[in-house]
């Protein structure tokens, strides 16, 4: 068991969230949304970001939303579908000294499910973002998660990732997040607090 996320020990991995792709994934506007909410809340708790990007002269470069947000980088190309098998992307998640990959992106049961099952062999510490994931059916994004809980994967909310890299609710930070990323309209159009 992995236990509670810390935003000191994290990295969010960004899974080839690519142009030629991102249209025939299932639900790949609310997938996108929940990446880059999650972009948007790593930055502010300070934990660093890395996106793939899966054989780019086919399949596209990381679309522009989440590119724009990422340094130049930051932005990996592999050829393995496996993220930890590709040298160099094991290498920069290596060098970053963290412990606990958070990984969202596409497609859930092939370059996300490898990465995560992967990278928990490796002896890191793993959170699928079960809401920030999938695949061009339905059928093999939930196959996928279940396989990566099989592997000892932990499956986790957007909203869990949050709350766990800010810990705490008394302090400026948290309430930065809650006006960004929590606040959601009432019934009756008025924002809640």
């Amino acid at each position: 068991m992995a236990g509670l996320l810390k935003a000191s020990s994290s990295l969010l991995l960004i899974v080839d969230v690519q142009e030629r792709l991102a249209p025939h994934v299932h639900e790949n506007a609310r997938i996108i949304e929940n990446c880059e909410w999650l972009m948007g809340v790593a930055e502010v708790v300070g934990v660093p970001v890395l996106a793939t990007e899966h054989y780019p002269e086919g399949i596209g470069h990381t679309i522009r939303r989440l590119r724009d947000r990422l340094a130049a980088d930051a932005v990996l190309r592999k050829d393995h579908f496996s993220c930890v098998s590709e040298p160099s992307c094991k290498t920069r998640i290596d060098e970053s000294g963290r412990t606990q990959i958070v990984v969202a992106g596409m497609e859930a049961h092939v370059c996300v499910m490898q990465s995560a099952i992967e990278l928990k062999e490796a002896g890191k510490q793993v959170f699928l973002v079960v809401d920030a994931v999938s695949s061009r059916t339905p059928e093999d994004a939930a196959r996928a998660v279940e396989r990566t809980r099989q592997h000892g994967v932990e499956i986790v909310t957007r909203e869990m990732v949050l709350f766990e890299w800010a810990h705490r609710g008394a302090t400026e930070q948290f309430r930065q997040l809650h006006r960004r990323f929590l606040k959601t309209p009432s019934p009756g159009g008025a924002e809640q607090q």
